[in-house]
């Protein structure tokens, strides 16, 4: 015999997180945020509230369960769940509908969480630190084609057809043997059928091929349209790319996106801008790695009222080839020149267009004949480009030169919830397919770590007390 409390509320504690998973869905205004059904119909059987099933999947996530079929399985034997819906048990395909049903609202269910946070003062709103991860998508690699790939299998398909059929060929030449009662292979049926298949494949690749072209797309997916593939320096594969802003004072996340770009290049205003906004500041410091310098995103910065700190990656002609970089020459703003590493001045003679931008070439042809250092400078007489407008990188290289501790924060701040999210969370890949369902499956995701991490910080007693001020 075991003697067991009468009620299920007592099994609930009073600083159990499920409590705040409760009053904060109940605080918020799920019609506003975007959640459908929130009013039942007149007529008919009344679904479940919006308010139950968005509580059970923050319940889940906060504890790794995020499948619509384990979420049915928790409202049978989870007593914490069964106090959170009060003994309601919704089936997976429920539970699922809801998810997809509602994909837009989640960011908004993340967003109201951040201003909770605002109001505990978790967030120092000074620094920002921008970064992003890849986040494997529901398709395999060998269903994924790049124009290279498609061009290249339709070769050796054509190169493999004229095997076979030689092959046939061949096998024709002894076939008389095999008709007069020989004991023959039937090599010549099994090379017909090789051929039958291949020449598919190869229609299916022709046919892929063409739809590029009239698409401009460079890849295509097949189980999930919107992923990429992309490249990194542990492994590749079929991804999204997942992008934070990250409060250094906390490591708590304040903007968050996905998109099917490959790479970080022309992404850095992407997520400060509207984190900027959240954090109620007239203006933050955001700080990047260089995988997100590009001058027309740290001017875009500048007019948002967004200070950017990105170092400059070594690139070019002149590095690629072992000459002297870029760094080692000085400009002078007043004389509008700039100072070789042999004390020369190269001056301004050549004015192009570069993109959407104005370039003006520095050189000094006479100074580089008679050059000691030319044989680690250049071939024939070295060029230096400077951009119209390329007074915002100058001024971000002095900030930078300023606060050097800056990258050592952004590394602190912003791998600790990508580590977070890949390990303990075990979220190192996608549940769902089509971008739109990524990016509520991520707000999800992002708004677990927010509230674990505020959890750790001021517990569920602070946190209640933040929605009831």
């Amino acid at each position: 015999m075991l003697l067991l409390p009468e009620r299920v509320e007592d099994y609930v504690g009073a600083d159990n997180p499920v409590r705040f998973v409760d009053a904060f869905v109940d605080g918020m205004d799920l019609q506003s945020a975007g959640f459908t059904r929130v009013q039942a119909e007149v007529t008919g059987r009344p679904g479940y509230h919006p308010a139950d099933l968005l509580k059970l999947y923050i319940y889940g996530y906060l504890n790794r369960v995020r499948s619509s079929r384990r979420l049915e399985v928790e409202c049978y034997r989870n007593i914490e769940v069964i106090w959170l819906l009060r003994h309601l048990k919704p089936d997976f395909k429920t539970i699922a509908d809801f998810r997809r049903d509602n994909r837009a609202a989640f960011k908004q269910v993340f967003r109201e969480f951040v201003v909770l946070c605002r109001k505990l003062d978790l967030f120092g709103r000074e620094l920002l630190a921008v970064d992003g991860t890849r986040i494997k998508a529901v398709n395999a690699k060998d269903k994924n084609f790049t124009k290279t790939g498609l061009t290249k299998a339709i070769k050796e398909a054509d190169e493999r057809l004229d095997a076979y059929l030689k092959q046939m060929d061949e096998s024709d030449s002894i076939d008389k043997a095999s008709r007069s009662g020989d004991h023959g292979s039937d090599g010549g049926g099994d090379v017909a059928d090789k051929d039958e298949k291949l020449k598919a494949k190869q229609d299916r690749h022709k046919s892929l091929l063409k739809q590029m072209h009239e698409t401009g797309e460079s890849q295509i997916s097949l189980n999930d349209p919107d992923s990429r593939y992309q490249s990194g320096k542990v492994k590749a594969g079929v991804c999204y790319n997942a992008q934070i802003a990250v409060d250094c004072k906390h490591k708590l996340i304040v903007e968050q996106d996905v998109c099917t770009q490959v790479g970080d290049l022309g992404l850095l205003a992407k997520t400060p801008e509207p984190a900027r906004a959240l954090l109620d500041v007239e203006t933050i410091d955001v700080v990047a790695d260089r995988g997100y310098f590009k001058i027309e995103d740290i001017e875009a910065c500048e007019a948002a009222n967004i200070i950017p700190h990105v170092p400059k990656p070594q690139r070019g002609p002149a590095v690629r080839e072992g000459f002297f970089a870029k760094d080692a020459f000085r400009y002078d703003a007043e004389a509008d020149h700039y100072i070789c590493p042999e004390d020369q001045r190269l001056s301004p003679l050549y004015k192009s267009k570069s993109r959407d931008n104005i370039k003006i070439d520095y050189c000094n042809r006479a100074a580089c004949r008679a050059c000691d250092l030319r044989p680690r400078c250049t071939k024939t007489f070295r060029r230096v480009s400077r951009l119209e407008n390329e007074a915002v990188l100058d001024r971000m290289a002095e900030r930078l030169v300023a606060r050097p501790e800056l990258m050592d924060d952004r590394r602190n701040s912003v791998e600790h919830p990508f580590g977070t999210i890949k390990q303990w969370m075990n979220q190192g890949a996608f549940l769902m397919r089509w971008l739109e369902n990524v990016r509520a499956e991520f707000s999800r995701t992002t708004l677990a770590y927010n509230i674990r991490r505020a959890l750790t910080l001021v517990g569920v007693t602070g946190l209640m007390a933040a929605l009831q001020a």
